[in-house]
């Protein structure tokens, strides 16, 4: 079933929409890059928070946001709508602009978003090249990218809903230290992080374009980890995915639920492909079992204190 919106954009609404990477990934790229401007202004304006925690993203009833900024006084936040697909800059001083979401290059939506965010008041300056990226353009010399479709767009946010939504039902029985279910802007994944409480071997780092201190303090302690990323490179489809920091021995060899899901030894983690989630008759019960028997795993094999880290559900 599909039904418009006020732009009538048509917008697929099953809970569970398709995503076929080859149609979209245009799209994707120019997004993705997008994405990075606005987590850029988060991190640079914002305190700093263990793990980078301060530059990530959340998932909204419309799309995505930064969520408060501070700047001197006052506080900010940038939404991307991708309902009626604009990006929404207001200040806690009563001021909003917006910019539509639309076929624009880059460099193009760079520019407006500086001139925007000066109108309600905010200054900032950013590094302008794109973090975990392969030869990557600085954000206002980039011509190349500059493909947006609305309905897939649309359907990438309404992936993310879903995801969030069961991230945090998981999240919920897990008392030890756990992040918030966020978006990376590096990778571009939905994650979500339960801690041992151990310190972790130091990270050999090598991300591409991306300060190898960085990655090393956002692993210096022992993670499970999993959620969802569109997908790109070696993998061309969507994928849920789980991996532990560090890799504890027998972790790839793993009985991990459902069937579908396979440990990628170039990524180093299980992944489960999205479509595989999407056509089943119960999605969230198909995740769950995902992201508990691959946590299940990594604690076991690990050695967690589990006792100590969740809570028992009567």
């Amino acid at each position: 079933m599909n039904t418009q919106n006020s732009q009538n954009v048509l917008i697929d609404t099953e809970v569970w929409p398709k995503l076929i990477f080859e149609e979209w990934q245009d799209t994707y790229a120019t997004l993705h890059l997008w994405l990075q401007i606005i987590g850029k202004i988060r991190y640079s304006l914002s305190p700093w928070v263990n793990h980078s925690w301060n530059a990530t993203f959340y998932i909204t009833p419309r799309g995505i946001t930064t969520s408060p900024i501070p700047y001197g006084k006052y506080v900010f936040q940038i939404d991307f709508d991708f309902i009626n697909h604009e990006l929404i800059l207001q200040s806690s001083d009563a001021k909003v602009e917006k910019i539509g979401l639309k076929a624009r290059t880059v460099a193009e939506f760079y520019d407006l978003v500086m001139i925007k965010l000066h109108k309600i008041g905010v200054d900032v300056d950013i590094y302008k090249i794109p973090n975990e990226i392969m030869d990557p353009i600085a954000f206002d010399c980039d011509q190349q990218h500059h493909t947006y479709d609305a309905n897939y767009v649309t359907n990438f946010w309404k992936v993310l809903l879903q995801t969030d939504r069961v991230l945090k039902i998981f999240r919920s029985n897990f008392i030890g230290k756990c992040s918030p279910v966020h978006l990376f802007w590096g990778a571009l994944d939905l994650a979500l992080t339960r801690f041992s409480g151990r310190a972790a071997p130091e990270h050999p780092g090598g991300m591409p374009n991306l300060p190898d201190k960085i990655t090393r303090e956002a692993y210096s302690k022992e993670v499970s980890s999993c959620g969802f990323w569109p997908g790109g490179g070696p993998i061309p489809y969507p994928i849920f995915y789980s991996y532990a920091y560090p890799q504890p021995e027998g972790f790839s060899e793993a009985l991990i639920k459902p069937d579908a899901a396979i440990f990628n030894a170039d990524m180093g983690e299980f992944i489960l492909p999205y479509e595989e989630v999407r056509i089943s008759d119960s999605p969230d019960e198909m995740l769950l079992a995902f992201f508990q028997s691959t946590y299940d795993a990594a604690a076991n094999l690990g050695a967690w204190e589990r006792s100590e880290l969740e809570r028992t559900v009567n």
